[in-house]
């Protein structure tokens, strides 16, 4: 089954250099087709062709009022949503997307090794990864703890690397039903390395599945 994916990549604050290659992984990952916009206008049509729509490290206001309209109610019907790395950076303004999301942005240390432990192994996302996960990225912390509004996919651990600020329950990847739509975040995936990383494209691509209603 092909699912058809919306990958937004729109930025009005921080632009990651990883996009391009965030865009082209996602593009080869197999079972999607996928659209690719960085077009406000496109989140003011309709999206009911779409399985899921993936905010791809977007950060800033990347909607107009209208696109935030259209997206709440595709999802509250039954669409997917996936927001990667900076889409925690994204829609401040917009108290619903915090919701969705499940939690916002708060800083990071330094780019740095680090590791993620597994805590839900049943998930696509989570599946083939390793118990615990070693890997170079930006580990987010964020406003407020998601672990009572989220399933909490995987942890930061927070010793294994320098200026962790969010302590020993540190939600890194989760998702979350919103009102008949599906919602999955993973804070990783700074660097454009991160896309050629297969451990990571297979953690994508089953976050992206569940998202899409392919796999649940």
């Amino acid at each position: 089954m092909t699912a058809r994916l919306l990958v937004y990549t729109r930025t009005t604050d921080y632009r990651h250099d990883s996009i391009p290659a965030a865009v082209a992984a996602v593009r080869a990952l197999e079972g999607f087709a996928v659209d690719h916009t960085e077009d406000p206008a496109a989140l003011e049509a309709p999206l009911d062709g779409y399985a899921a729509v993936v905010f791809l490290s977007t950060s800033g206001e990347v909607l107009t009022p209208a696109g935030r309209e259209r997206l709440a109610g595709y999802v509250e019907a039954g669409g997917g949503f996936a927001g990667v790395h900076a889409a925690a950076c994204t829609e401040d303004d917009w108290p619903y997307y915090g919701e969705l999301l499940g939690a916002r942005f708060a800083r990071h240390p330094e780019y740095q090794p680090g590791r993620a432990v597994v805590e839900d192994r049943e998930h696509p996302a989570t599946r083939p990864l390793p118990p615990v996960w070693s890997r170079t990225d930006e580990w987010y912390d964020f406003r407020s703890n998601p672990r009572a509004r989220v399933r909490v996919l995987a942890v930061a651990d927070e010793s294994s690397y320098e200026g962790g600020g969010m302590g020993a329950d540190h939600p890194l990847v989760w998702c979350r039903d919103q009102g008949r739509g599906r919602v999955f975040y993973t804070a990783l995936g700074h660097a454009a390395d991160a896309y050629r990383d297969p451990g990571f494209l297979a953690h994508l691509r089953g976050g992206l599945r569940w998202a899409a209603g392919v796999e649940r």
